[in-house]
Formats: structure tokens, sequence, C-alpha cells
């Protein structure tokens, strides 16, 4: 049986930046990955000859930038580029919406006057509120404890500095804070603007990887959620890593491998090792015990809970709510490879412009949005999908042969799981076409321009990287799975509920997307308790 400091199981972003800071702090580290690559769902991958792409997670905004600076991602050969134009509306009449810095009031003045006086206003109103959120991203939430009263008292100070916060919001801007945690996207953009194109743009950020109509209740989080990303310091601000979404986790894995980080690449973990009540380890499926005196998981929760550790050592309290961890984003994941550019009838031209390197949103209004979500959950998929659009290759020519390109299709909705019981794996192309061809109602050369395509269902996002139900923050975002309550109350420090067992991936604070903070986190409690320990044998 093989000895570590610290065996992380998973290894993508959270997992690797988890153990970059567990070795720069002197542990000895051992990753465990499944696949053949490094990097999770953030990864570059050949999915059509002379084409590679992001194969799941594909732009860049949530990366912190402490994770940035204190692993030197840089100094490891990340170069992050900013979108020329942030987003591209096409609408069926026509007409289109840009957004970017500098043209976005001018652009929705086209479609009201009224609203492009107030987007100063709400932007400041959702700046304030999310820079407040911002600085609890790297914090460990206050969590629910039971035992020794100090430890209650250490809680209660977290929170109380957490209500310092809030009060320097004022009393409009906690107003603001309630209603983005419990109103619906649509009926927050409602109460701001007018025209249908605006709230389209905005509220797109409201169901991106969120199972739900843009007037689900609590819909308006997940819109705030968006806003926390930072690029060479200017906030909100979307962006394209060069090399794709794997260039960050390969600068990971680079640094973490400079602190002395062993990476184990096709390892998978069988089964965590629990010796009296405590994790001791990890077993392989090729039969290896390796033995650590901490096991961290960068696993949706369910998965670890449910496949990789015995329920005797579990409280059947814990157990059952565990079970009923709720997942499923709604999304289905394309990557495209094409002949040419694609030729929009609101903006003709062929060659290469700003909206063509933008993030192009097929959803003209709310209520498209809207009804996709019903559609999904009646018949299994959209009829008229949501789709973004993300042609890489316009900022990242070393993705695809000159004059040609890749393009990455987030799709929306989808039902995890299908009606009467069908399988993802006989409808997977018949949904794929329909994505296409909703593209090509828009764009008439683009289904023509198609020279190839990989296509991941929900059930396929599961099988690859274990994003269980497709759910690409290992977890809905909601009250019920946030903050104190992620995975679980009690269990919001990173501490599993066995000891020596902790959790560092998106099923923890602050959740999902490309950030590494519940890495960073993660890591610095684990630190605690190894000094403790060290403390208590001396």
């Amino acid at each position: 049986m093989s000895d570590y400091d610290a065996a992380i199981i998973g290894g993508g972003h959270n997992g690797l930046v988890c153990a970059a800071y567990l070795a720069a702090a002197g542990l000895k580290v051992v990753v465990l990955e499944r696949r053949a690559v490094v990097g999770g769902a953030a990864v570059t991958e050949e999915f059509y000859p002379g084409f590679r792409n992001s194969t799941a997670s594909y732009t860049v905004s949530l990366l912190n930038p402490k994770v940035l600076h204190d692993l030197d991602l840089a100094g490891h050969g990340l170069r992050i580029v900013e979108r020329p134009l942030q987003n591209f509306l096409p609408l069926p009449d026509g007409r289109y919406l840009k957004v970017g810095a500098g043209r976005t009031r001018a652009e929705v003045a086209k479609f009201s006057t009224k609203d492009a006086t107030r987007l100063d206003a709400y932007s400041g109103r959702l700046e304030a509120v999310a820079d407040v959120l911002r600085a609890l991203v790297l914090e460990t939430p206050p969590n629910m404890t039971e035992g020794h009263p100090v430890a209650a008292i250490l809680e209660l100070i977290k929170a109380g500095r957490l209500g310092n916060r809030l009060r320097r919001l004022g009393l409009e801007g906690q107003r603001d804070l309630v209603t983005l945690f419990t109103a619906s996207a649509g009926d927050y953009l409602d109460s701001w603007f007018e025209s249908d194109p605006i709230k389209a743009v905005l509220g797109f950020d409201g169901i991106v990887g969120n199972y739900a109509s843009p007037y689900s209740p609590g819909s308006a989080y997940i819109l705030l959620h968006h806003c926390f990303g930072e690029i060479n310091g200017k906030k909100g601000i979307w962006a394209h890593a060069i090399g794709g979404m794997g260039a960050i986790t390969q600068a990971m894995a680079k640094a973490a491998m400079a602190r002395g980080v062993d990476i184990r690449l096709s390892t998978a973990v069988r089964e965590v090792i629990v010796e009296k009540g405590r994790a001791v380890g990890v077993a392989t499926e090729s039969g290896e015990r390796i033995r650590a005196s901490a096991v961290i998981s960068n696993l949706n929760p369910k998965l670890l809970f449910s496949r990789l550790i015995d329920p005797a050592n579990l409280i059947e309290d814990f157990q059952k709510r565990i079970e009923n961890w709720r997942n499923g984003s709604g999304s289905f994941r394309m990557n495209v490879a094409l002949s040419e550019l694609p030729d929009f009838t609101a903006l003709p031209g062929r060659d290469l412009a700003g909206h063509h390197a933008s993030g192009i949103i097929i959803a003209p209004d709310l209520n498209y949005m809207e009804q996709a979500y019903f559609d999904a959950r009646t018949h299994g998929w959209s009829r008229k999908p949501i789709v973004e659009m993300m042609i890489s290759s316009t900022i990242d020519d070393t993705l695809a042969p000159k004059g040609q390109h890749v393009a990455s299709l987030f799709c929306q909705h989808v039902a995890p799981h299908l009606p009467n019981g069908e399988s993802w794996d006989d409808h997977r192309d018949e949904v794929a076409d329909l994505m296409i061809d909703t593209i090509d109602a828009y764009a008439p050369n683009f289904k023509a321009s198609v020279l190839g395509r990989q296509v991941l269902s929900p059930l396929d996002l599961e099988r690859t990287f274990g994003l269980i139900d497709g759910d690409i923050f290992h977890g809905k975002l909601d009250l019920g799975q946030m903050f104190s309550s992620r995975p679980l109350l009690g269990h919001a420090d990173y501490r599993g509920p066995i000891p020596g067992l902790y959790m560092c991936g998106s099923g923890t604070h602050p959740g999902g997307g490309v950030t590494g903070a519940p890495g960073h986190n993660a890591a610095r409690e684990i630190l605690r308790d190894y000094k403790k320990s060290r403390h208590a044998r001396t």
C-alpha cells in the first residue's frame, strides 16, 4: 500500500488546484484520474481529423484571479484572450443585437431608448451585489456544527463578518440581494427593461446550466452567478483560453507537478477505504490500495457517496439526503467542424467579423426560453431549442486547419431523463440534427458547412465526465443547495461526514463553473487540520 499525505479522487480543475496548494505546503500528494487525460470537463481534444476543441466546458470568465496568480498559470503557458464582442443575438425578423464594451447602449437604443438609459443603473445594482458575493467566493461558509462550543462560536463569527458585508450594501442593495436569490430571472429583467432582445441576452445567463424556465423562482441567482467573472481585471467579461479549456487544466497540472504532485491517469478509484470510522485511503479498479492521511473527492457528492463509500459508514439521514441531491442542467453539448463561417441573414457575410467571435445566442426572447423548457419537460427536448454558439477558431487559429473553423454548441433545454424510459442513445443524433437546423434557420449556409460533429447528450456527459444527469455544476444552484447547504448543512466546510474525508469539487461552495475556488478553499481547510494533527503529535 502506497503512502501519501493526500489522495485526490478526480483530476478535474478543482482537484488539480487543491493538489497544487497542498503540495506547495509540503504535503505528498497524488491525483487519481479515471480518464487518460487530465482536466475533467475542462479538456481540449481532437474530435474530427485536424479539428480540436474544448470538449465540454468551452469559455472562460469565472476562473478566480487569486488561483491564476498563486499557481502562476501564465508562467505555465496559459494565455487568455477577451472576446472582441461579448454577445450577438440574431432575430427572426432580420434585426440583431450586439453586446460589448462601448456599444451596448447604442445597440439597445435601436429597440428601446428607455432601456438604453437604464443599462448603467441595472449594471451598477447587479455589480454591487456581485461584489459582495465575489468576496465570499474564497471563504469557507458558516457551517452548522454540533459538539464543542468553541466551534459554534467560530462559525458565528464568520456569520457576523458576512452580516457586516451585507450591511455595507445598504437597504436598497439588501433588497436587491433578496430579490436575486428568490425571484426569477424573467421577473427581475421585466422589472428593468421593456424590449425583448436585451432581456434575452441578459436572461440567457439565468438559464445556463439551469434546467428551468427563466420565470422559475430562484433563476435570478443563476444570472448573478455568471456575473462573478473577471478577466484581466475587467469584471463580467467572457474570454477564450488559447488552446481551448484544456490549456487551463494543462497549466494547472504543470503547476501541480512542479510542486511535486504525482498525477496518475487511467486510474479509476473503486472505493474509499474506511477503517475504524476514518477514511485512510482508496482502492483502485486495478486492485491497488493507496493509503493517505486525507482522502479528497473532486466528484459530484452524489457520485462519491453512492458509489465509492460503503453505506454502512454513513448515518441514515445523511445517506437519504445525498440520495436526494438534485442534478440536471438540461444541457446538450456539441462540437462541430466547419468549412466556412456562418452567413447570418440578420448580418450577412462569410468573412470574419466581430459577431463571429462572440457568444452567438439563438433564443429571441424569454418566452421562447420558457417554451423550450416546457417542451423538454413534456417531450424530452425543446422543439425550438436554445443554442449558444462560440466559434473558438475565430480567436484561436491553433484549433482548426487554415480557412476552416470549429464551433462549440451549448444547447438547451433537454431532459436529463427522457419520458417513458427511452434512452438518449436512441435519440442523440435526432436531437443533434435539430440543433444544426435551428442555427441554419438563422444562417442558411450553416448545415452545409458542417464537416463533422461530436455529440454529447446528458447521458454522454455523465458517462464521460461523471456529470450526473449531465449537470455541469455538480448539483443545482438554488437556495437549498448553496453556501452553507452545499452539499449539506454541517458539511459546507469541505469536510465529509467521515474523519479524513474531504470534498473539493463544484458540489461545494461556491458551486459550478471553471473557477478553481472550491479546490482553493478545500486545500485551506485540509491544511488547517493537517497542522492541528501535527501539533497534537508533538
